[in-house]
C-alpha cells in the first residue's frame, strides 16, 4: 500500500523550544507574521535538502503560529516550477531566537519522476465528468504535480461540484494522474439576541438592528449571520428579522427556533476557540461565518462548506428534527479551522482525522458552553433523534456502538469513510481526556474500553483538547496519517508539559490503547 510521508519535526530538528507552549499562543498579527515569514523561508531554503526543497520550488505562506515564548511556526504551500504540488505542505519551525527546529512536511520528495504523460487537459476533464452525474459542473483542469505517495507526478487536478441525490452538495477535488490516468480524490469541499431553541433552550446571543426590528446578524463576532434558506437547495437565502428581539419557541415548526439553535451555536464555537486558543474566527481574520437553516426539504443531514464559508442545516425526517444541535454547530465550525490549518485531506487516515477533529472540537464546545438544556458529553448529535431510536450519530467512548465505526486502529481503517474511521482519533481523545473503563459523567453512563487490554487514566478534557489543537495546527499536515498523529500529539504534549510529565506518559497510552504505537 502506498502511503504519504509525514517528517515530524522530530525527526529533522531537534525541535528545542524555549520554553513551554501556553495557550497564549495564537497565529500571528500581520506585523509580525511578515517577519516570522521571512525567517521560515530563509531557514526552509537554508535547510531544504531535510525536505527536498530545491531552487525550483516556491514556497507560499498559509499560517503562521507565534508561540507565548518566541517560538514560531510557519505553515507553506509549495510550487515546482510554477506549477502547484498536491502534498507539498509543510510547516518550518524555529526558535525564539530564530533557529532552526525543524519542519513537518506532507512529503519529502516533490519532483516528479514520472514524464510529461498523454493525457491533456481535456482527457482529464472528460475523465471526471464520466465519473458524475450529467449535471455536475467540471472546473478547468489545472495543472499539478501531485506528491500524496512521497514521490511527485505531474497531474491534473479539477473540482467537481453539484448536488446528490439525497440533497448533499459536493464540491470534490480531484487529480488525474498525466501518464497512467488514474483518478484519484484529494479532499472533499463540503463536509459534511434573546432566542429560544429547539435544542439549547432559552438563551441570550448578540443581535443587530435592522428595518422592522432585528436581525441574526453577530458583529462583535466578525459579522457571524444566520440566514432562512426556505427549504432550498441553492440561492442566497433570506435574513431573518424579529420585531421584538426574541427569536422562536423551542418548536421545530417556529422557522426561528432552529435558527436560534444555530446563531447560538455560532456565538459558542466562536467563544471556544477565542478564549481558549486566542484564536479570532475560523481563519483567524476576524472574519465569521454563515449559518444557513432550513436547508431543502426533509434533509437529514448538516455539513460545511468552504466554497461559500458556511454552516448548513437540514431540518431531518419531515422537517420535524432540524440538525442545529450544539455540538454539530460547532463540528461543523471546526471544518473551517481544519481547512484553515493542517487541510487534512478528505480519504485514508487523514480524513478519518478531519472528521475527528470536528467531533473533538464540538464536543468542547458544549462542554465550555455548559447549557443546561443541552450538556456537555461524549455523544456527538444525541438529542437530534437521527436514527429515530433515541441514539446519538456517534459515541466516543466506543465508537463500535454505532455499528459502523472502528474502535481500533489498523491499516485498513484508511478505506473507510472518514465519518467511521473518526472513531479511532475520537477513542483517543475519550481515553486520554477521561480515561477507560465504566463512569458516569453529567448523567451520562461510558464504559471504553481498550484495544490492548490495558487499563488508562485521563488527565482532563481541557489538557487533551490543548494537546490535539496543538498538534493540528503546528505538526499536521495535509497527509497525516494516525500513527503521524501519535507523533503531532507526543510533540504537543512535549512542548507544554514536557516529555518527562504525566500528560506525555497519558497521551502515549492513550494511543497504544487505541492501537497505535
Amino acid at each position: 500500500m502506498k502511503r504519504t510521508v509525514l517528517v515530524s519535526a522530530a525527526l529533522l530538528g531537534s525541535l528545542a523550544l524555549a520554553a513551554p507552549w501556553s495557550a497564549a499562543a495564537a497565529p500571528a498579527a500581520d506585523g509580525g507574521r511578515d517577519a516570522a515569514v521571512a525567517r521560515a523561508t530563509g531557514l526552509a531554503r537554508g535547510h531544504g535538502t531535510a525536505f527536498g526543497l530545491d531552487a525550483e520550488q516556491g514556497l507560499s505562506a498559509r499560517d503562521v503560529v507565534i508561540d507565548a515564548s518566541g517560538a514560531q511556526h510557519v505553515r507553506f504551500d509549495r510550487t515546482w516550477r510554477g506549477l502547484p504540488v498536491v502534498a507539498g505542505d509543510l510547516v518550518v519551525h524555529s526558535t525564539s531566537s530564530g533557529a532552526w527546529a525543524g519542519a513537518s512536511a506532507a512529503a519529502l520528495r516533490v519532483v516528479p519522476v514520472s514524464g510529461e504523460g498523454t493525457v491533456s487537459a481535456a482527457g482529464a476533464r472528460s475523465a471526471l465528468v464520466a465519473r458524475y452525474p450529467a449535471d455536475a459542473v467540471v472546473s478547468t483542469a489545472q495543472r499539478v504535480v501531485d506528491a500524496r505517495a512521497g514521490a511527485g507526478r505531474l497531474a491534473w487536478r479539477a473540482t467537481v461540484s453539484g448536488v446528490g441525490a439525497d440533497q448533499t452538495p459536493y464540491d470534490d477535488v480531484l487529480v488525474v494522474d498525466a501518464v497512467t490516468g488514474a483518478v484519484s480524490l484529494v479532499t472533499k469541499g463540503v463536509k459534511e439576541g434573546q432566542g429560544t431553541g429547539v435544542y439549547v433552550g432559552s438563551v441570550a446571543f448578540t443581535t443587530t438592528p435592522a428595518s422592522g426590528g432585528t436581525t441574526l446578524t453577530d458583529n462583535g463576532r466578525g459579522g457571524q449571520r444566520t440566514i432562512d434558506m426556505l427549504n432550498r437547495q441553492g440561492g442566497k437565502g433570506q435574513s431573518f428579522v424579529d420585531a421584538d428581539d426574541s427569536w422562536g419557541t423551542g418548536s421545530a415548526s417556529n422557522r426561528q427556533s432552529a435558527a436560534a439553535d444555530a446563531h447560538y451555536g455560532a456565538e459558542r464555537t466562536w467563544d471556544f476557540y477565542f478564549n481558549t486558543y486566542g484564536r479570532n474566527g475560523i481563519k483567524n481574520d476576524g472574519v465569521g461565518a454563515l449559518s444557513r437553516v432550513h436547508y431543502g426539504s426533509s434533509y437529514n443531514n448538516a455539513f460545511w462548506s468552504d466554497s461559500c464559508f458556511c454552516m448548513t442545516y437540514g431540518d431531518g425526517v419531515s422537517n420535524a428534527r432540524p440538525l442545529t444541535e450544539l455540538d454539530v454547530a460547532g463540528h461543523e465550525m471546526s471544518h473551517g479551522v481544519t481547512s484553515a490549518t493542517a487541510n487534512l485531506n478528505y480519504s485514508g487516515d487523514a480524513g478519518g482525522l478531519n472528521e475527528a477533529t470536528s467531533d473533538i472540537s464540538g464536543t468542547m464546545v458544549e462542554f465550555t458552553a455548559n447549557n443546561a438544556a443541552d450538556v456537555g458529553d461524549y455523544q456527538i448529535g444525541e438529542l437530534i433523534n437521527i436514527n429515530g431510536n433515541g441514539t446519538p450519530l456517534r459515541y466516543m467512548d466506543r465508537p463500535s456502538r454505532d455499528t459502523r465505526s472502528v474502535d481500533c486502529w489498523s491499516t485498513s481503517v484508511a478505506a473507510l469513510d472518514p465519518h467511521y474511521s473518526s472513531g479511532v482519533g475520537n477513542h483517543l481523545f475519550y481515553l486520554l481526556a477521561e480515561g477507560s473503563g465504566a463512569k458516569t459523567l453529567n448523567g451520562v453512563t461510558y464504559n471504553s474500553p481498550t484495544c490492548n487490554s490495558t487499563t488508562t487514566s485521563g488527565i482532563g478534557r481541557d489538557a487533551a483538547s490543548f494537546i490535539w489543537y496543538r498538534a493540528l495546527t503546528v505538526y499536521m499536515t495535509s497527509t497525516t496519517t494516525y500513527p503521524q498523529a501519535r507523533a503531532a500529539t507526543l510533540q504537543a504534549a512535549t512542548d507544554k508539559y514536557g516529555v518527562s510529565s504525566p500528560q506525555y506518559a497519558a497521551t502515549a497510552a492513550a494511543w497504544s490503547a487505541v492501537g497505535v504505537s
